[in-house]
């Protein structure tokens, strides 16, 4: 399928989805007629709103542009945790979330906390769990069990919508899946190992210049240039959300370039298909 046609109708599936009310500018206050939902990250919105429809209204506590790994909460988005109804969390260590998970809980002990990554096998302590399609299908269900908990006389609704969702996420899934089939064990090049479940899915190697959250020493930088030449990789891979000057040197050092892919994307389905795009070109033998 062309790559273009495949970008459109994922983007109009993704518009068919995300049909409840999204807060990106958190701290502005909920509405009294939707469910009153705060998550951690954007792509956790996008999952509420596939399964919760116009039942719902979204508050997103890291914003656009912010990093989960630095990001402390305004004051006005920590009063709005005490009206909130439902928390869904990551779940899987996520920086934000181990810094500010008991401080969120204890100022609205009401408030029913979803673990989204409840089921999901967490690899190496690595906490990007929602960049597997796969692992998604089961945050989504998660998510779905915690509706139904609050409002149980629409749980047929939001059965209906998790089920729809999960469809498109199997649908994407495959699509990405062909498109990387002639890319097994090649390998990937990224600044920080955000990448990690991604990669597993689609038999990809993911070469990650960060170790255990830290800069690479002089050491390190040596291994990865090597590698990078020995297997023709030119696309040094970073986030949006961090600073890129590492990825810069290291690009300089193999006459490579810095791609941006990003992690925490709202438009889930359509950024997946995006990053699997850039993958596919980047990805080294």
């Amino acid at each position: 399928m062309d790559g273009k046609i495949l970008l459109a109708l994922l983007a109009v599936l993704v518009i068919a989805f995300s049909s409840g009310c999204l807060d990106l500018h958190p701290g502005d206050g909920m509405g009294d007629q939707r469910i009153g939902v705060v998550v951690s990250i954007l792509p956790l919105a996008e999952f509420v709103e596939a399964v919760g429809g116009d039942r719902v209204e979204v508050s997103v506590m890291v914003p656009p542009g912010a990093s989960p790994h630095t990001y402390e909460p305004k004051a006005s988005q920590l009063r709005d945790i005490k009206s909130a109804e439902m928390y869904v969390m990551v779940g899987s260590g996520l920086e934000f979330e181990t810094v500010w998970m008991e401080r969120i809980v204890d100022l609205n002990h009401e408030m029913l906390v979803v673990n989204s990554s409840d089921g999901v096998e967490i690899v190496d302590h690595n906490p990007h769990v929602w960049l597997s399609l796969r692992n998604a299908r089961v945050m989504v269900e998660n998510i779905y069990h915690g509706l139904a908990r609050i409002d149980p006389e629409n749980q047929e609704y939001y059965a209906r919508r998790m089920e729809e969702y999960q469809e498109e996420l199997d649908r994407v899934d495959a699509l990405i899946r062909a498109n990387l089939s002639d890319y097994e064990k090649c390998a990937i090049l990224v600044y920080h190992p955000a990448w990690a479940y991604f990669a597993r899915d689609y038999g990809l190697e993911e070469i990650a210049i960060e170790e255990d959250g830290k800069k690479a020493g002089p050491k390190r930088i040596a291994e990865v240039v090597g590698e990078a030449r020995a297997r023709n990789i030119t696309l040094v891979f970073a986030s949006p959300h961090e600073s890129t000057r590492g990825a810069e040197m290291i690009a300089e050092e193999i006459g490579g370039e810095v791609a941006l892919v990003d992690p925490l994307a709202y438009r889930y389905l359509e950024n997946m298909n995006t990053v699997a795009e850039a993958f596919r070109r980047g990805a080294g033998r």
